[in-house]
């Protein structure tokens, strides 16, 4: 019982390392530095189209300045008789029209701009709500297989508790102590060769085996594991 109870030991190990190193973690973690890359790039997107809005609104509200004086000024002209006034006012008309072609251009450029960096953080948006949707579908397949290793992990303890109860205390603390020191708790000899470490005993530690008592506990003299012994035992 004591080989079985090992077998269940070395399946749990076994479930611990699946667990560990199931190919979602490695595909979550790679997921997740490229989304915060992504994410960190929404920031910025978002950024620059905020400043960029602001930069169209300040622009359409200088145009707007720059015509409502152009209006002011053609009607101050239309009803002005004085010559060195309308002198003064077509000056001014000229100066204001090129001021307002200048931020037209300006907003004409900007306009474009903000639609190229639309259309940019739209993409990169995107590109983060597809990795986003790539992380649940990873956690749910992890999730999923997390959930199949615990069942194993569970149906395991319950037949290792089983097993443990019907052998002596005494016994079961040894297995458990050399099993937390060398890895092993038992081992089989089979044929004078020792499951634990894969060696053969030497023709003295076959001897000494061999004088011991059927109910003796002789450890493996290679890996401290307890010799489970057998009619092919080799003794």
């Amino acid at each position: 019982m004591l080989l079985e109870i090992q077998a269940i030991d070395t399946k749990l190990q076994q479930l611990a390392h699946r667990a560990n190193s199931l190919p979602e973690l490695a595909t979550i973690a790679s997921l997740t530095v490229e989304a915060e890359e992504l994410r960190r790039r929404v920031v910025e997107d978002t950024g620059a189209l905020e400043d960029a809005r602001a930069e169209l609104k300040r622009t359409e509200s200088d145009v707007e300045v720059v015509e409502a004086r152009i209006t002011r000024d053609t009607e101050r002209l239309e009803s002005s008789s004085s010559v060195k006034d309308v002198a003064g006012l077509e000056t001014e008309l000229a100066a204001l029209r090129k001021r307002r072609s200048d931020l037209e251009d300006i907003e004409l450029a900007v306009m474009e701009r903000l639609e190229d960096l639309e259309a940019t953080a739209s993409e990169t948006m995107s590109k983060h709500d597809a990795i986003r949707a790539n992380i649940v579908e990873a956690e749910t397949a992890r999730d999923a297989a997390l959930a199949a290793i615990n069942s194993e992990r569970e149906h395991a303890f319950a037949n290792r508790s089983v097993m443990v109860a019907k052998l002596p205390a005494e016994l079961v603390a040894l297995y458990e102590r050399q099993r937390e020191r060398y890895g092993a708790g038992a081992s089989l000899l089979q044929g004078g060769v020792s499951s634990a470490s894969g060696v053969r005993l030497n023709e003295s530690d076959m001897a000494a085996i061999r004088a011991a008592a059927p109910d003796d506990v002789v450890l493996c003299p290679d890996s401290n594991a307890i010799l489970v012994r057998t009619s092919e035992s080799g003794i």
